[in-house]
């Protein structure tokens, strides 16, 4: 069974002028593509199936990334359903010379396990460790209210 900290992914992208708006700072929605195939990527970890996006939630921009920053794009996988993961998104901009890092949009998002393209179970999280537990309770503070 997977834990929550196997499905720890961290990624980068440099921002380049062709991901940008008029504003020379990373365009929303190249930012949320990132997220989603991060994201994803956690959720195959937890499923051990291929995964597609079921719904993406509460996702904020807190502030930009210029041009020539690096968006640090990290994910896990916090909980799980009968064939769907949770995924926690979060995208810090980097400056590529000193490595300080900020900040800047965060989301949840929903993936469900397919198989043939029908849903398919998934199997439970484990919680072994801080590493897990942290994520976990991370996750669950922010997470918005679930309907």
């Amino acid at each position: 069974m997977p834990n929550i900290a196997d499905t720890y992914i961290e990624n980068r992208e440099r921002v380049q002028p062709t991901h940008a708006n008029n504003y020379e700072t990373a365009h929303g929605g190249i930012v949320m593509k990132w997220m989603d195939e991060v994201g994803a990527m956690s959720a195959m970890r937890a499923a051990q199936e291929a995964c597609v996006t079921a719904q993406m939630s509460r996702v904020d921009f807190e502030r930009p990334i210029p041009i020539g920053d690096t968006a640090l794009v990290e994910s896990y996988a916090y909980a799980t359903g009968r064939t769907s993961v949770r995924v926690h998104i979060e995208v810090a901009r980097e400056d590529p010379k000193t490595g300080q890092t900020e900040q800047t949009t965060s989301a949840f998002a929903t993936f469900v396990a397919v198989d043939d393209g029908k849903p398919t179970p998934v199997p439970e999280l484990e919680v072994e460790g801080d590493r897990c537990r942290e994520l976990r309770d991370r996750a669950l503070a922010q997470e918005p209210d679930r309907e």
